[in-house]
């Protein structure tokens, strides 16, 4: 993957963060974070992972729709 496209990917990926409201949460503890993100690996390599994907996809389309709708509506 060259740098740019690698460089788009990591600010996308942490504005999923930000926007999830991940950083607030957690007061930006950046330790919290990480074990967080190592636990959902670790969900979705267990025997549910198939579950856990199509429940958070689910979740994640959602809220993109709802996000969607709310902007289209301003």
């Amino acid at each position: 993957m060259d740098r740019r496209k690698r460089t788009r990917q990591l600010i996308e990926l942490g504005g999923l963060v930000k926007k999830a409201g991940i950083v607030e949460i957690t007061g930006d503890d950046r330790t919290l974070i990480f074990g967080a993100l190592l636990w959902i690996a670790d969900r979705l390599e267990g025997d549910q992972g198939e579950h856990a994907r199509k429940v958070w996809r689910d979740w994640g389309r959602a809220a993109f729709e709802i996000e969607a709708k709310e902007k289209a509506g301003k």
